[in-house]
């Protein structure tokens, strides 16, 4: 054990933040720390890191557990160098191997031969402070700190380059590495996988997996959360409740835990009824009043059970559009972008946009994703390349770092100020549905958390109504049921959507198409992340084939564009046809291949398919489960006993049956 807590509580006047919070962490635990925005778990990490006090309960610690804490946006600041700031961590072995080559350099004195008493002396010393520096990981220093910066994704960064002059971003990314470097016992992150991209995120995962210490995770990453975890504690109504297992595993339990409760509050609940109405009905009969007040007195003492609690109240909303869009949206052709107008970004980007195309762009940090999309939505001009906009086409843009809210207005004024022709109690109605209740929408955008600002961009999108919608990672800041929500928004939606995500999991529900984009332009790669990956893997073993053979002095196979479709690896200008039908191409004779959109629409309908037999799939267990507790009622004396009673309980168990019959004939054509 190398930490436990017991009974914490922490109150903000009035308010409880935590109570009884208890946990323990043992050696080797990968904890995952989940919980919706707002329920206490940055809190948690504070005072178990010493950076907060508890207003009840304890920690113990075992001895000499050293713990590593990076909070979020938690961004390195020295004067210092990359390296020089990574080497530091290492200062005491550092002087340790400073220290031996003063040893050598005094052993190799020729006075000191002559004096065999005070040479054993140092060779001992040597000996000893050796062996200490080979187990400490001396010899392994500067491999260990070149491979956390390579994974972290500074691989490619000057050593030299000053930490001050890095991004916020790079800046956290730095924090992390250095605290990676440090080991501690107990390494405790506050969201670490909000500026990392997706390479980096999976080098991050591999190596929590081979800590050698104790991890506990803040994240809402459910991807990350799976690959991790083998622990999730959650924080629901101030309290919080330890899950075996990953995040997967964790819905899976909750899910099973409230069935069961509820199933036996209900139970509890007919039985008091019943009694209840015995009572009712006899206590004034001389016959049976004995019974009767016997019946009250075991409802007086019988211990009741509160009501489980359902889901908390969640988001709710939904993406409509004002008017359908022509079939060909966007034509980008050889868009090029530099940064600051020094460096280049990226040259020779292309693709395009149909209709109901889900597509995420995907790359490294600072390749120009956000960039590409400040580009096409007109906050910023190209360097090169062209790119137009089909017929009748709306933009909804949302912007990560949310400037487009005014920090000085209100939640109210933010929205009413964007669409001053709707009335105050539509624009509430709206708020409401994104958690803004009450007093809650006079709030000033100032004071609001990430979560908060990202539902507030949400509501001003969903109500611009737009049939394509630009989305720079939406699922920053939403704790996991709003990533949910704003899931099942999008899957409904009937419009076009071109989004950037690290958040593999919504990547894999969302995306249809994956564009990735790299400095010589676009691959675009049909279906989602894991197709991509899969895709990825493919070409690799196909090109590492080649250059087996073309070593071995056979013809080499041709070698592929990494999988791109369209003008994902630069096609022709748009045709004078497609401008000419304003951007419709359906209207100027087509212009995308019949394979490419038939391959486009099977994959649509595999995971349409997919969807469909998860959802029969949820539907069967929750049946079966009800059919089993019907049959159990008809064993029990208080059922079979009465009449109608079993009428009743029989005639809901045939029902079922007949549910599960029609569902089982829809799950078997399905998966057949």
């Amino acid at each position: 054990m190398l930490l436990q807590v017991n009974g914490l509580g922490k109150h903000y006047g009035t308010t409880t933040a935590l109570s009884n919070i208890s946990m323990q962490i043992q050696e080797r635990d990968r904890i995952g720390l989940v919980g919706v925005n707002g329920a206490g778990k940055s809190t948690l990490l504070k005072i178990i890191a010493g950076e907060m006090s508890a207003d009840e309960g304890e920690i113990f610690r075992a001895k000499e557990t050293r713990i590593g804490y990076l909070a979020q946006n938690s961004g390195l600041q020295s004067d210092r160098s990359i390296w020089d700031e990574m080497m530091g961590v290492f200062a005491a072995l550092l002087e340790a191997e400073r220290e031996l080559r003063e040893l050598e350099t005094r052993m190799s004195d020729p006075d000191l031969a002559d004096d065999e008493k005070a040479y054993e002396a140092i060779l001992h010393r040597y000996s000893v402070k050796s062996d200490q520096f080979r187990e400490q990981g001396g010899f392994r220093i500067e491999n260990r700190v070149r491979s956390v910066l390579h994974g972290m994704g500074f691989g490619s960064f000057d050593p030299n380059t000053v930490v001050r002059t890095l991004s916020g971003g790079q800046k956290t990314r730095l924090a992390l590495a250095r605290l990676l470097l440090q080991e501690p016992d107990l390494l405790m992150l506050d969201e670490p996988t909000n500026y990392l991209d997706i390479q980096t995120l999976t080098w991050l995962e591999d190596y929590l997996r081979g800590y050698s210490g104790a991890v506990l995770v803040v994240s809402h990453d459910r991807f990350f959360l799976d690959a991790m975890a083998n622990v999730i504690y959650e924080i629901e109504r101030t309290r919080c409740k330890r899950y075996t297992g990953n995040y997967t595993r964790y819905m899976e339990l909750k899910a099973a835990e409230y069935e069961i409760e509820l199933k036996h509050y209900e139970k509890q609940q007919d039985e008091i009824a019943k009694m209840e109405d015995f009572v009712r009905r006899n206590i004034v009969r001389a016959s049976t009043t004995k019974r009767a007040q016997s019946r009250r007195k075991a409802l007086e003492k019988m211990d009741r059970l509160d009501k489980p609690a359902g889901e908390l109240k969640k988001a709710s909303f939904r993406f409509e559009t004002e008017r359908q869009s022509g079939k060909d949206v966007l034509y980008a052709q050889n868009l090029a972008a530099s940064y600051d107008g020094t460096r280049r970004l990226f040259d020779h980007a292309s693709f395009e946009l149909r209709r109901g195309d889900m597509a995420a762009l995907i790359g490294p940090n600072g390749i120009g994703k956000s960039t590409l999309l400040k580009i096409l939505t007109g906050q910023k001009r190209q360097d090169a390349g062209t790119f137009e906009w089909g017929t009748n086409v709306a933009l909804g843009y949302y912007d990560q770092e949310q400037q487009g809210l005014n920090p000085n207005n209100t939640v109210l004024e933010e929205l009413w100020g964007e669409y001053p022709h709707l009335e105050e109690v539509r624009i509430r109605t709206v708020l409401g549905s994104f958690l803004f209740s009450g007093e809650d929408v006079l709030k000033k955008i100032v004071s609001l958390s990430g979560g908060e600002k990202a539902r507030v961009s949400l509501a001003k999108l969903m109500l611009k109504q737009a049939n394509m919608l630009i989305l720079d990672e939406p699922t920053n800041h939403l704790d996991l049921f709003s990533k949910e929500v704003l899931e099942a928004a999008l899957l409904d939606y009937e419009g076009t959507l071109l989004f950037i995500s690290h958040d593999r999991y919504f990547l894999n529900k969302m995306a249809d198409r994956v564009l990735e984009l790299h400095a010589g332009g676009i691959d675009d790669y049909l279906g989602n992340y894991d197709d991509y990956v899969e895709k990825k893997r493919e070409l690799a073993a196909f090109e590492a084939e080649r250059i087996a053979e073309a070593g071995a002095g056979k013809p080499a196979g041709p070698k592929t564009g990494g999988g791109a479709v369209g003008p994902g690896t630069g096609s022709a200008a748009p045709s004078a046809a497609w401008r000419e039908a304003g951007g419709d191409a359906d209207a100027a004779g087509g212009a995308k291949p019949k394979d490419y959109e038939a391959e486009k629409q099977q994959k649509r309908e595999e995971r349409g398919r997919q969807r469909k037999i998860e959802q029969l799939e949820l539907a069967i267990s929750t049946l079966e489960d009800e059919t089993a507790a019907l049959e159990a009622a008809l064993l029990d004396p208080g059922v079979y006993n009465d009449y109608v009673a079993v009428q009743k309980v029989n005639a809901d168990l045939e029902s079922k049956k007949s549910q599960l019959e029609r569902l089982y004939a829809e799950w078997e054509e399905l998966s057949s």
